[in-house]
């Protein structure tokens, strides 16, 4: 993912100074949709491994957060 991230960099920082080719312009919408697919990954992963408490310790995970984290567990 670090590397993804600092490709779309340089091409952010070429596309400032002097502009992209086609094929470059190509090549960082390819790693923007990449570099979301894995972070959206990376936040889903977290939020199926988290139940979320009021301050007085009861449990207040949304139900549609529950039932896929039942769905994982069945499996």
């Amino acid at each position: 993912m670090i590397t993804i991230l600092k490709r779309i960099n340089q091409l952010a920082k070429k596309e400032k100074e002097v502009g992209l080719t086609e094929i470059e312009k190509i090549e960082q919408t390819d790693l923007r949709k990449e570099y979301l697919q894995i972070f959206r990954g990376s936040i889903k992963s977290i939020l199926l491994n988290a139940t979320i408490y009021d301050p007085h310790g009861d449990d207040i995970t949304p139900e549609k957060l529950k039932k896929e984290q039942a769905q994982i567990v069945q499996q």
